[in-house]
């Protein structure tokens, strides 16, 4: 029995995090104790030394000095702020307004708004709770299908886990070793080829079901000719300036993802107060959510760091690596595999449990395989969208449950989700078919080969060039 432990160590270590996850224990608590235990039960055993176990506080200061977390904070706060600043109001209006002469105008009005408030804000929850409560009362006024509205407009959120500045993002370059300015160039083209696969869904059901996405009646197109194009102005000037601020000083190389963020909290904030928004209570609320939020993560991930620390101890990523790398069909077989692994986790966990548990372990076997981890990090990325999607236990239908009136049925949010989130997995599948969607926006990696490097010396005396230096030094003097 007891060699049976010392050899199965990291199945048995892996298999008690399920257990305590299963139970519904906190997953930093359960992190954290799991790891703990069997740190313990590994010393006696003689599987790790005392000394390696000293290494914790060396990882636990690591996380809390981890300047790229300062950006979590930063954008989550901008993003409650931005949600009550009226800046949805104006875009879903003027695009609304624009769009609406066509059938499906408000579903190509709330995807082009939602990717523009996901390059914002980069929260899932600001754009679902504001693109609900704003676009759904108007979609079922003028007869859109239930189903359908409410799946777009959690679709149109869920934009904002992919386009930059996503907290996804920020969290995956944390725990790939990346820069958090490569992972948001790499996510432009999947970005792009997720609203565009939105809008062709919403295209094609138009001519298939035209009853179910009709045009806006003449007499709700009130906004015409120079209104319109300032309305649309209105909108699209503040977005423009706070994407810039953000993502552009970001792709420029002028300032870090956490300063962009810095700077964002300050946009949002002269936006509100232009808009005669900004209040006590707004604030209030905004800095209660950004405490709650970033509590979790840094306790997540110092339990995190507890488990991988001691899974690593115990021999657990080359266990894992040993699965994976041995899976039939190299690199795409393993990523196959990986996103429907992630894919079904995101069931039971949400998204930073998945990166702070799950992506450690891949990681290895991604390496040892070659794989970009930049495109492996926006495919990651990519299915992690699936997670606020999925019936039933989708943040993104629970926060637009919590906002859609009482005849709207629990089962047409599940339901109208369904589209989109084959939708999602298709982009995965497209990611992995064609890695340039990724790669072709990164900047291309300088290699030397060091076959070729020479090391040329300077001739002595004699123009001998093989001879060794001379050095002409005078011994040292003594008095």
């Amino acid at each position: 029995m007891i060699d049976f432990v010392r050899t199965n160590m990291a199945p048995l270590m892996f298999g008690g995090l399920i257990m305590f996850m299963l139970i519904g224990y906190p997953a930093a608590f359960s992190l954290s104790a799991v790891g703990l235990f069997f740190g313990i039960a590994a010393l006696q055993f003689h599987l790790i030394e005392p000394e390696f176990l000293g290494n914790l506080a060396y990882q636990l200061y690591g996380v809390l000095s981890n300047d790229l977390l300062l950006a979590v904070p930063f954008f989550t706060l901008m993003g409650v702020i931005l949600e009550k600043s009226g800046l949805a109001e104006d875009l879903l209006e003027g695009f609304g307004q624009l769009f609406g002469r066509v059938r499906g105008g408000l579903s190509y009005a709330v995807i082009f708004v939602g990717a523009i408030m996901g390059a914002i804000t980069g929260t899932v929850a600001a754009s679902v709770i504001s693109m609900g409560l704003i676009s759904l009362p108007v979609m079922m006024r003028y007869g859109y299908n239930v189903r359908h509205a409410t799946g777009v407009i959690a679709a149109s959120g869920t934009i904002a886990q992919l386009i930059p500045p996503s907290l996804v993002l920020i969290v995956l370059a944390s725990q790939l070793s990346q820069s958090a300015g490569a992972m948001y160039v790499g996510a432009t083209g999947a970005s792009i080829v997720q609203v565009l696969l939105f809008a062709a869904w919403v295209l094609v059901l138009s001519i298939v079901r035209p009853r179910q996405l009709p045009a806006l009646p003449p007499e709700a197109r009130t906004i015409r000719g120079w209104a319109l194009v300032r309305k649309l102005i209105r909108g699209m000037v503040p977005s423009l300036a706070l994407i810039f601020i953000v993502l552009g000083t970001i792709f420029l190389g002028l300032v870090t993802p956490t300063e962009a963020g810095a700077m964002g909290v300050v946009g949002s904030l002269i936006l509100a107060a232009f808009n005669r928004r900004l209040n006590w209570p707004m604030l209030w609320d905004g800095m209660v959510a950004t405490m709650r939020l970033t509590s979790m993560v840094i306790f997540i991930l110092l339990g995190s760091r507890v488990f991988s620390l001691v899974f690593q101890g115990v021999g657990g990523s080359h266990w894992i690596e040993s699965l994976l790398v041995s899976l039939p069909g190299g690199q795409v077989g393993f990523l196959s595999f990986t996103m429907v692994f992630i894919f079904v986790m995101a069931f039971f966990l949400d998204f930073f449990e998945i990166a702070f548990i799950i992506i450690p372990l891949l990681t290895p076997a991604a390496s040892a395989l070659g794989i970009d981890m930049i495109w492996f990090g926006i495919m990651i990325c990519s299915t992690l969208q699936t997670s606020f999607m999925h019936p039933p236990f989708g943040f993104a239908l629970f926060y637009l449950r919590g906002i859609t009136p009482r005849e709207v049925r629990t089962r047409d949010i599940y339901l109208g989700a369904i589209p989109f989130l084959l939708l999602q997995v298709a982009l995965v599948v497209i990611l992995i078919m064609f890695p340039q969607l990724v790669t072709a926006f990164l900047a291309p990696a300088i290699t030397t080969d060091l076959s070729k490097i020479q090391i040329t010396l300077p001739p002595d005396q004699n123009g001998d060039l093989n001879s060794p230096p001379a050095f002409d030094i005078a011994p040292p003097k003594f008095n």
